[in-house]
């Protein structure tokens, strides 16, 4: 009796609170998007908001079961987890139905169960093990291969069952990393990968090849070499890429000028290398070694961008950077989306008077596009009011993050942090153009059993965890 009294006076109740008023919130607002004057009871479980109130009522219950469970359980069972879950990863894959071109989902009768959901949190689970474990050092190779295998595993899988939106979802542990002492420097590399890739798309590979080639000069002036040496390198390059060229042109290869210029670098790599050696340089090897691998990276966007993408994915993609408009196909849901957001005006149009609603302009629009529902009945007020309730639930996280003694529970607790804000982020920049279309939901509000359950989760353990705040865990 005691230990439940003392485990309700240590939750922190004001997440609770948080995850409540979200989670209502979100339950009225997909009643407003798919409104039906036949089924005018919100109760309905023949609709979707119906539907949504059983996932509440479930979610409810896994919460209060994740509470009972003793602390100590999600350090033990953090590897079993993350291996259950990539199993059914694998399963899916078999014997998964498609939903919107992802074979990512088990159907059960009429109920559909989604693992790449509950993937997120056994991933969190596992790599807060990991990191948290007796004398880790997260610089050594070792640390990061196998931090990164915790990570890409599942990833990888979930982009198999082309579900690019939530495999993107792995890339913010990044972030949880960097909080446990990953250099800066991998943050900057991961922010010059995401210029390239918008680069290399909105223009040609060999253009983008160029700018890697002035900013590797620009590094070597920076660590000390001389501008004559690196005027010297330059020459060489170019009397390279030159020969090449013509070699290209007289001889009928058609290598392409990417292509050459790669060849030129290789080629003049080798003397630099000997320079570097008997100068004793090794950062000048560092930044070769930058070169050569963000050309690789640049030739790897434009293969996956064409081989790997499908095409509605591409046609998202280029809509968004301004390759191309096409306002009627695959832009068609954006430009809908900001028609309702927009026309909502600084304190909307009123409950269930939104009219891009009321008439289904806006596809998915009590799943992935429920936050131009809010924009288009509650106006500025009504989205500000949102977003300030996702932030703040954010910074709270971060903050009992910041009070754990067990290194495992802070870790994990960044990693919901991470989580939540990627999900926000995106699913807000889908619906306002300023970012592509992926398909992710937003958390609490977005219609459907396993989001609000993996999100329920993922919170909630970290919850249970910081009612023992005091524990070390292992």
């Amino acid at each position: 009796m005691n230990r439940r009294v003392s485990l309700i006076k240590n939750l922190d109740w004001i997440t609770i609170l948080l995850y409540a008023i979200l989670v209502f919130l979100g339950w009225i607002n997909i009643y407003a998007a798919v409104y039906n004057e036949d089924h005018q009871s919100i109760l309905d479980a023949t609709q979707r908001y119906g539907k949504q109130l059983i996932w509440i009522g479930a979610a409810i219950f896994i919460a209060i079961i994740i509470l009972t469970i003793e602390s100590k359980f999600y350090s033990a069972f953090a590897y079993p987890t993350l291996i259950v879950m990539i199993l059914l990863l694998l399963a899916v894959l078999v014997f998964g139905v498609k939903v919107n071109g992802a074979r990512s989902w088990f159907q059960l009768g009429s109920i559909r169960f989604q693992p790449a959901e509950f993937a997120k949190f056994a991933t969190n689970l596992a790599i807060a093990r990991y990191l948290s474990q007796y004398n880790f050092k997260i610089h050594k190779i070792k640390s990061l291969f196998i931090t990164g295998l915790i990570l890409f595993t599942p990833a990888v899988l979930i982009l198999m069952q082309n579900d690019t939106g939530s495999a993107l979802v792995y890339s913010v542990f990044i972030l949880v990393l960097y909080r446990e002492g990953l250099s800066g420097f991998v943050l900057l590399l991961a922010l010059l990968a995401a210029i390239f890739f918008v680069f290399t798309l909105i223009y040609s590979s060999f253009t983008v090849a160029i700018l890697i080639v002035i900013i590797a000069a620009i590094s070597l002036k920076m660590i000390g070499i001389q501008i004559k040496q690196i005027a010297i390198a330059f020459a060489l390059l170019a009397g390279s890429f030159g020969t090449l060229w013509l070699i290209n042109k007289g001889t009928g290869l058609q290598l392409g000028n990417f292509s050459l210029l790669v060849i030129s670098i290789l080629l003049n790599g080798i003397p630099f290398l000997v320079y570097i050696y008997r100068n004793k340089i090794k950062n000048a090897a560092l930044v070769l070694l930058l070169v050569i691998g963000s050309l690789l990276y640049t030739f790897s966007v434009s293969y996956i961008f064409e081989q790997v993408l499908e095409p509605h994915q591409q046609q998202r993609i280029n809509e968004l950077l301004g390759i191309q408009s096409d306002p009627y196909g695959a832009g068609y849901n954006v430009n809908q989306s900001k028609i309702a957001i927009g026309s909502g005006g600084f304190n909307g149009k009123g409950f269930l008077n939104g009219t891009q609603t009321k008439f289904n302009f806006v596809p998915e629009q009590s799943t992935d596009f429920i936050f131009c529902t809010v924009g288009e009945e509650w106006g500025f007020l009504g989205s500000a009011l949102v977003l300030i309730l996702h932030l703040s639930l954010i910074l709270r996280l971060i903050f009992l993050s910041e009070r754990q003694r067990s290194s495992f529970s802070r870790i994990y607790g960044y990693g919901v942090a991470a989580i939540l804000f990627f999900h926000i982020a995106v699913n807000v920049g889908m619906t306002i153009g300023l970012a592509p279309v992926i398909g992710i939901p937003l958390p609490f509000f977005s219609y459907g059993g396993s989001s609000l359950w993996s999100f329920t989760i993922l919170l909630f353990i970290f919850l249970r965890l910081d009612a023992n705040r005091l524990e070390l865990l292992r």
